[in-house]
């Protein structure tokens, strides 16, 4: 299959949502079944053309988004939005769904243009599950004092080194070698909110995120809130400060997260 001609592309922007409970994450990867690839083969089904797709947030397996950014370039003829809109969907769905299509300027990128992301966790707080909610929720039987989690969150706000957190990562420096990827990020917001009923939410948001780093601030926010000792405010803080993956040991389970939204210049 070949590619659009150089020059006689549209740079077209979705809006997906997924459940990933299916999915081994987001990036197209051969021979597993991923959100991307199957947004990959249905968009060169309608278009006609090889397709490469860039995602505001690399999403890992079983985790969902209700606000998934993709861009990619097409062919104008063949680009038609609500057409593709519900073809898209109709290959898909029901699990992934593409709700809204829209053409964008030549350089707009759904990774690099994103100036920040919200992710939400779901959680049950009750010793009775809940079956209609087990695959985008971790329930959590042990009583959880939200007072203390949610101090301990707003020491997540502001610049930090979040090493603690996140999954080390390598990548070409300046001079060809590998070094480690920087794991500093900038978060804007994070809290709790009390749903009712033992539903409770956590939501966060930054500039962007590291691998395994929300799930991992969860399941450490969640073992606070288990056994709340020293202040909640500080233990974070020290957490943050140790910038050792050993110091957050608990990764809250992927069914839970869910990438919402990508917020744009």
């Amino acid at each position: 299959m070949a590619p659009a001609e150089p020059g006689q592309r549209v740079r077209v922007r979705l809006l997906v949502a997924y459940d990933g409970t299916g999915y081994r994450g987001f990036a197209p990867n051969r021979d597993v079944r991923t959100v991307g690839g199957s947004l990959t083969e249905a968009l060169e089904r309608v278009l006609g053309h090889e397709v490469a797709l860039t995602c505001a947030g690399r999403t890992d397996a079983g985790v969902h988004a209700w606000g998934q950014v993709v861009s990619f370039d097409a062919d104008p003829d063949r680009f038609e939005p609500d057409a593709l809109r519900a073809s898209l969907s109709a290959q898909c769905g029901p699990d992934v769904v593409v709700r809204e299509v829209d053409p964008v300027a030549p350089g707009f990128d759904a990774r690099f243009d994103a100036t920040s992301r919200t992710y939400r966790y779901s959680l049950l707080n009750r010793v009775v599950g809940d079956p209609f909610t087990r695959h985008t929720s971790w329930h959590v039987t042990a009583p959880l004092d939200l007072a203390a989690m949610q101090q301990a969150a707003t020491a997540l706000v502001g610049e930090h080194d979040f090493s603690s957190f996140c999954r080390r990562k390598l990548v070409t420096g300046p001079g060809g070698g590998q070094i480690e990827a920087s794991r500093v990020r900038r978060v804007h917001r994070a809290g709790w909110s009390d749903l009712g009923e033992g539903r409770l939410r956590f939501e966060i948001e930054a500039n962007s995120f590291c691998q395994q780093m929300v799930r991992s601030v969860v399941g450490t926010l969640v073992q606070l809130g288990r056994a709340p000792g020293r202040e909640p405010h500080e233990a974070m803080v020290a957490v943050i400060e140790a910038r050792d993956r050993a110091a957050a040991r608990t990764l809250a389970p992927p069914h839970g997260l869910c990438l919402w939204e990508v917020a744009y210049r």
